[in-house]
């Protein structure tokens, strides 16, 4: 049983001192836990309010928001000799490049490790209440992380995130190697590496992403739009989330209806009577010029040949029963870019089909075989 976090120091880390004396220990370590909390419900654009970090004899916690640059983090994040252990490794991933550029290299993600193990139940509560009989407070998982001071309680559950992952890395590598599963894991440890990127960038077209947009005729679509861009420059000013200033469904109904008065916006389900009363002006406005505006129509995306469809289904098909035999699934088993880029590229022999799974070379080894006898037939 590894030590309790009653046992374990924490270290809370608010001056670049304090910081540059902590990375200076965690770079002498060969394996860290780490994990981040982000404001994403309290704030137009989130960004990364602490960072976890835990050996195997102690806990830190770094506060993002007082500390002007976290630079000193740097080559934790990109060494190759330090394994970082997180859970669900890709939202921390994605915040951490977005906000400081950090670029990661040795990861192992115990969330990753337990869907390659054909768990059901892979949040990390139920991993540490099967492996630890641990029992995690959700209470804190909605808190707002960027106000200060934090309560002792939200300390206590932000190290609790990192604490137990090396013990529980423990655990995982040993089922991955007994069930001769460590090679695939590696495959995907090393696949987090790549490709992050931010993707919090908006575009003009992002309103075509709500749920209804694309049921729109293109004039009441021009509505939306514009009713789409009141909303996040408000959400902007204001600092709040997009979703709690207007709901996606409220802007969806106006751009059907098209209100013209304050009691217009009233007899809407989605709009609230306070969110009428507070932003009539703005939002009747929206209306005016989206009717005033050129149509739009939904971006062009081309169905795919019949030919791309049949191969889409007949792999997607043999990853299913692929999955189904060795207990995992079906994405375990071929990725969904993986399988779509080998859809795309049709490849005719193995070597052509070894050129689109360059980053799966286990799957290759392991399924090249039957996945080109199933595209070829």
């Amino acid at each position: 049983m590894p030590n309790s976090t009653a046992n374990t120091p924490l270290v809370w880390i608010d001056q670049p001192q304090q910081l540059r004396q902590a990375a200076d220990e965690l770079a002498a370590q060969d394996i860290l836990a780490v994990d981040t909390e982000s404001n994403s419900l309290y704030a137009y654009q989130e960004q990364v309010c602490l960072v976890q970090f835990s050996t195997r004899s102690k806990d830190y916690l770094v506060d993002a928001l007082a500390l002007p640059d976290l630079s000193p983090l740097e080559d934790l994040f990109s060494s190759k000799h330090i394994l970082k252990v997180f859970h669900a490794a890709e939202y921390d991933l994605i915040c951490l490049f977005r906000d400081y550029g950090f670029r990661f290299n040795r990861l192992f993600d115990t969330m990753i490790a337990a869907r390659i193990l054909g768990y059901q139940n892979i949040g990390l509560g139920a991993l540490l209440e099967r492996d630890f009989d641990i029992q995690m407070n959700k209470k804190y998982q909605r808190a707002n992380w960027g106000k200060r001071p934090l309560k002792p309680d939200m300390l206590d559950y932000a190290r609790l995130d990192s604490h137990y992952l090396i013990p529980l890395q423990d655990r995982l590598r040993a089922e991955l190697v007994k069930a001769g599963l460590w090679d695939l894991a590696l495959e995907d440890f090393e696949r987090l590496t790549r490709g992050i990127e931010d993707t919090t960038q908006s575009s003009e077209a992002d309103f075509w992403k709500l749920r209804g947009a694309r049921d729109l005729n293109p004039e009441n679509a021009a509505v939306l739009k514009c009713l789409y861009q009141f909303r996040e420059s408000t959400a902007k000013a204001q600092n709040r989330p997009s979703f709690k200033v207007i709901s996606h469904q409220a802007l969806v109904e106006m751009a059907q209806t098209c209100p013209q008065r304050h009691a217009d916006l009233l007899k809407l389900n989605a709009l609230h009577e306070r969110q009428a009363k507070r932003y009539s002006r703005g939002l009747l406005e929206a209306v005016r010029a989206g009717k005033e505006a050129q149509p739009e129509y939904p971006p062009n995306h081309t169905r795919p040949q019949p030919a791309v469809l049949e191969r889409t289904e007949a792999l997607q098909d043999w990853r299913k029963f692929t999955g189904r035999e060795l207990g995992v699934p079906s994405d375990v088993v071929l990725p969904r870019d993986v399988l779509n880029r080998i859809v795309r590229a049709n490849p005719g022999d193995l070597d052509a089909l070894k050129a689109e799974m360059w980053d799966v070379p286990y799957r290759f080894d392991r399924f090249g075989q039957e996945i080109l006898a199933v595209i070829r037939s």
